[in-house]
């Protein structure tokens, strides 16, 4: 059925009796094994899984949809190498409550950025440290110097990066906007999954407001942009201030320009040895000789460096203000979604909050695709889209509640057959409790749960026993071990 806004719902959402009370709502992330860290039996990780060629590169989410839900569930079913930019402005670990004021736009979306540690999150660990050891250490580390909440947050922020580089294009980069609460602990886990090489940048991100009664130390008013990519090659546009007065061009040819920043081959200063090297390179560009006006060329501002003057939303703002917690300015999103994207190009915020991002990439004319937990979250979409971009018109957007399913894997064979592959895999023993059982004994089990984004392949199975099983049920196998701890002690 058709949702305001022109955005169209997917069926088979769940209720807010499905998906159960919780005092965080953010610690379902940490319920579930990231795709990296289950290893397949035959001793290959995902990495190595069958995918079709000609499907690798093709997104299977089209553009304009808003999902929500956790973002872990989703992103598990988005095909391999598929996004351009990603843009994640995760919960701080700011140990604050975020509420919208009452009568805003954003009334009733609130979250609580607190973390706690359990025996859930310590089996997670555990796994991590099976496939990825530095990732591992780093994590521990972390819980001697800031406490077990840090090692918390840290452990969900990892299961959702290792996912995020997966489905990341080879040409691709990632922002994580973080501020001074946890982005040195944020820099290296970015280092651990995405490579210290392919670190870019560190974007301070500077915005005036009240500063406040502040006496004892220098007003905070910055956040950090972690910049990576995924590989050596990655789109990239360089961006110039609009201001070109304080340039050595400016000075040296003002007499020439024309709209401040234009020199034609009309009015050019071809005496000049300097210049001339730019008329060779246009004409080497463009194979002849230019007309008379033709733009020979143009005198930009200084190239924006990695401090970036932009100001916060202003609470008096009517038009861009919406009143959701921790709201960013469009004019921060478009600056990045422009150097590192170009139009078509796919563009994923998997904590999307008020929606800044997808309203910033239609703008300009990027596909995008939003997740976020909250409902509100999903209403303020529809809201924007309709108030700033005119969605209710020809263009529609698509809400959806369920996981996608990935298009670029072979199907799987029969269970009976996994079934016998995976009895000789373990050895006849159980996953869950190691006990040996004859194979009529054993069931096949989930690894994770279809609901939340498993799938049938062989990778994503494993042998329980029946009292195993019916502990595990539908949730993911760090909770099973954790019981399990629990029973031996």
């Amino acid at each position: 059925m058709l949702g305001s806004a022109g955005f169209h719902r997917y069926a088979g959402e769940m209720s807010e009796g499905q998906r159960g009370p919780d005092s965080n709502p953010y610690s379902r992330f940490r319920r579930h094994l990231p795709l990296r860290l289950r290893q397949q039996r035959s001793g290959r990780t995902l990495n190595s899984m069958t995918t079709s060629q000609t499907q690798a590169a093709t997104c299977n989410i089209p553009n304009r949809t808003i999902f929500e839900g956790d973002n872990l569930d989703v992103m598990r079913g988005i095909n391999d190498d598929c996004i351009d930019l990603i843009y994640l402005d995760p919960p701080f670990n700011s140990n604050r409550d975020y509420a919208a004021p009452i009568g805003s736009e954003a009334a009733g979306a609130a979250f609580k950025d607190t973390w706690d540690l359990t025996d859930v999150d310590e089996a997670w660990h555990n796994e991590i440290a099976e496939t990825d050891l530095p990732l591992y250490k780093i994590i521990d580390a972390s819980q001697y110097s800031r406490g077990s909440g840090m090692k918390s947050y840290l452990i969900m922020m990892a299961v959702r990066l290792l996912e995020m580089r997966r489905i990341l294009k080879s040409t691709g980069s990632i922002y994580l906007h973080c501020d001074d609460t946890a982005s040195h602990y944020l820099k290296t886990l970015m280092d651990a999954v995405f490579g210290a090489a392919n670190f870019r940048n560190e974007i301070v991100w500077h915005y005036k407001t009240f500063h406040g009664q502040v006496r004892r130390y220098f007003p905070r008013k910055h956040d950090t942009l972690l910049m990576y990519t995924k590989g050596d090659s990655w789109t990239f546009n360089q961006q110039f201030e609009e201001d070109n007065t304080h340039t050595v061009d400016f000075r040296r040819w003002r007499a020439y320009l024309e709209e401040g920043r234009y020199i034609r081959a009309r009015n050019m200063p071809s005496h000049d040895s300097r210049f001339v090297r730019y008329l060779r390179r246009w004409i080497r560009e463009n194979g002849r000789d230019p007309s008379p006006n033709d733009v020979v060329y143009e005198v930009r501002g200084q190239a924006l460096d990695s401090v970036w003057d932009i100001k916060a939303i202003d609470p008096k703002d009517t038009v861009q203000k919406t009143g959701y917690p921790t709201q960013k300015p469009l004019s921060l999103l478009e600056r990045l979604i422009t150097a590192s994207s170009n139009p078509g190009d796919v563009v994923l915020d998997p904590f999307c909050g008020c929606a800044t991002t997808c309203i910033a990439a239609e703008r300009l004319d990027r596909q995008w695709v939003g997740i976020d937990l909250s409902s509100m979250a999903v209403k303020l979409v529809e809201q924007r889209a309709r108030n700033e971009l005119g969605l209710m018109g020809g263009v529609q957007a698509i809400a959806r509640s369920d996981i996608p399913m990935r298009t670029d894997r072979e199907p799987p064979p029969p269970l009976r057959e996994s079934k016998i592959v995976l009895y000789g895999t373990q050895a006849g023993h159980c996953n869950g409790c190691g006990t040996h059982f004859m194979l009529q004994h054993l069931t096949v089990d989930h690894i994770i749960a279809t609901v939340k984004g498993g799938t049938d392949h062989i990778e994503n199975l494993q042998l329980l026993c029946n009292h195993c099983n019916s502990l595990k049920g539908d949730r993911p196998m760090e909770y099973l071990r954790a019981r399990l701890a629990r029973e031996y002690v």
